[in-house]
């Protein structure tokens, strides 16, 4: 996948976010970390309108579909406030499915493309791989 200059790239997981910014000018990649932002905690889980049993999910679980949905308030805040022109989202297969529920319109159409794998503790080098094999 080729990424334009300034896109937003964003890896998580159900418990921690990662966000690099494209400085590279097409076709090459130069992923910058940058500062963690503050995220306001949803309460938006899948499982939180469930009442409790053995089959619905644990707290672990709901602690992870409120981080998700947190991370997607956030992507939809960039995209509405137009600080990115595009944005690539990587998460494992699970909060991505969650945070594509919290998506905005705004965002939707912000989205580049979508890498379902878990790559929040790979190295810089790892995340370029992925997204220049995508």
């Amino acid at each position: 996948m080729i990424l334009s200059n300034d896109t937003l790239v964003a890896v998580t997981d159900g418990e921690r976010l990662r966000l690099f910014h494209n400085k590279g000018h097409e076709p090459h990649l130069d992923l910058v970390e940058i500062e963690d932002p503050v995220l306001e905690v949803a309460r938006a889980g899948s499982g939180g309108r469930h009442r409790s049993s053995t089959a619905n999910p644990d707290q672990s679980r709901l602690r992870e579909d409120d981080f998700a949905g947190s991370v997607a308030a956030y992507l939809n805040h960039q995209a509405l406030e137009e600080a990115y022109e595009h944005i690539l989202v990587i998460a494992d297969p699970r909060t991505l499915g969650e945070m594509r529920r919290h998506y905005q319109p705004s965002l939707n159409a912000k989205l580049v493309g979508e890498i379902g794998k878990d790559f929040v503790k790979h190295s810089v080098e790892s995340i370029k791989y992925a997204v220049a094999t995508a």
